[in-house]
């Protein structure tokens, strides 16, 4: 077997045989000397260990050890074994910001199991049971995100000072006088291998968004959490600060994280497109049970794809051009920004999602739901085009429209009552996931704002 093909790319891409030998190729030939073993933990949060170059092996067959209680939401204790990340070598990719490193991801085991509170093994098992039957679920996920620094009185900036516009969504400038961070993003992600197709300066000043292709959902949740890791590196080293915060200011704009979805069989064929629905948004039987689902269990998928207390100071009410543009009702419609799911033309955008998300549990979170509709064939709902936020709440009370958890007690309450999404991603996953968000809104709760000194210091 030739090796030329992988020394002449940057982009790993593992062959069929001698696969660690070509890997260990491919490292050599771009003059890497560590890997980093990465997984995340309920929050999303990347962990890491540095593992010399010589220890692949090891790394893909024992994998490298971590104490599972020092772990955020593992729920373990310090008796317990270790938890073991097992490197998948089809994970492996170069991190061009930093020469001489590479990072991997893979499996938690403890013992001989999976472990069912690794993400990434929840994200699996469902990907597992779209295998059974034949499917994989196509998504596309739409980062945005802050570029920001401190200024000289330690206050949270824009980056580019000059970017000070009312209505700032597709300046020009906006993109030009950030090109070093945007340029260094592009060519950290087309590194590895990412098709990055669009950036553009969102509504807020500093905010941006990049589209890179779809891909099969495990595939997008790791590409997601490689896309965070280089954003924030190439701002630091520039100076700056890459921010998935979901909402800045109640002025500002907030980061969502946009989901597209479609269904394919094993021949790659859309299985939500239908040409001839007579509503003309495209989408066949499954597509609408999918959607059922969705909608079915819509406050429970807020508390995993809207995580955490900020997540709820954007989703709020208001016009276009006010400070959201977020979805608060539960509904979907043909291109309709203003409803949860929006239909593109033969697909689903899940538009509920913020930036702060875990995209492991969230798309674990997805395809549950989703499959839930299809199982028990659940009916959507009318869809409705009219937007939603031109419309009082007994105008919406009136077409049978709901609106979202308001804040993130609201929602781990309904996450709580699902009895679906507890048993398909796990009593203990659930059970974890509760207790660390509710210690979070508890330390919400319990602090004082600068808002309320404000406010009520003499006010009473």
């Amino acid at each position: 077997m030739s090796h030329q093909p992988n020394m002449l790319s940057s982009v790993w891409r593992a062959p069929q045989e001698n696969v660690l030998e070509e890997a260990h190729i491919f490292l050599e030939r771009h003059g890497v000397n560590y890997i980093l073993a990465q997984f995340v933990d309920l929050h999303g949060g990347i962990k890491s260990k540095a593992v010399p170059v010589h220890c692949l092996k090891d790394l893909t067959e024992s994998g490298a050890g971590f104490a599972g209680g020092a772990i955020l939401g593992f729920d373990m204790r310090p008796q317990d074994p270790e938890f073991m990340m097992v490197a998948d070598l089809s994970t492996l990719a170069l991190m061009p910001w930093l020469p001489g490193y590479a990072c991997i991801r893979g499996h938690g085991f403890v013992g001989d199991s999976h472990y069912p509170l690794d993400p990434r093994n929840v994200l699996a098992t469902q990907t597992e049971r779209l295998s059974q039957r034949g499917l994989r679920l196509m998504t596309g996920l739409e980062p945005e995100f802050y570029l920001l620094k401190r200024d000289e009185n330690g206050a949270v900036v824009p980056f580019d000072a000059t970017d000070t516009l009312d209505k700032p969504t597709y300046d020009y400038q906006g993109l030009t006088r950030n090109a070093p961070f945007l340029e260094g993003l592009y060519d950290a992600l087309t590194a590895i291998g990412l098709e990055v197709y669009q950036i553009d300066h969102e509504d807020a000043n500093g905010q941006f968004e990049l589209n890179f292709k779809y891909d099969e959902a495990m595939k997008s949740a790791d590409n997601m959490q490689f896309f965070k890791m280089a954003a924030k590196e190439v701002a630091n080293n520039l100076g700056g600060i890459c921010s998935f915060l979901p909402k800045l200011s109640a002025t500002t704009t907030g980061n969502g994280m946009h989901v597209h979805c479609s269904l394919v069989d094993e021949k790659g064929d859309n299985l939500f497109h239908d040409a001839t629905d007579a509503s003309g948004m495209g989408l066949s039987k499954t597509a609408y049970q999918f959607i059922a689902g969705i909608i079915e269990h819509a406050p429970a998928l807020c508390a995993l794809l809207c995580p955490s207390v900020n997540s709820y100071k954007r989703l709020i009410t208001g016009a276009p051009g006010s400070p959201s543009w977020a979805p608060v009702f539960i509904a979907y419609g043909d291109n309709n920004r203003s409803a949860m799911v929006r239909i593109p033309y033969g697909r689903i955008e899940v538009r509920i999602g913020d930036s702060s998300m875990n995209p492991y549990l969230a798309l674990a979170a997805i395809i549950a739901a989703g499959l839930d509709g299809i199982d028990r064939e659940l009916e959507a709902p009318q869809a409705h085009s009219v937007n939603f936020y031109d419309l009082s709440a007994s105008e919406i009370a009136e077409l049978g429209v709901s609106r979202l958890p308001e804040n993130l007690s609201d929602a781990l309450n309904a996450l709580e009552r699902d009895s679906l999404l507890r048993e398909v991603l796990g009593e203990r996953l659930i059970a974890s996931f509760l207790k660390l968000k509710r210690q979070e809104w508890q330390a919400y709760h319990s602090a004082v704002s600068e808002w309320e000194i404000n406010r009520y210091l003499t006010f009473y």
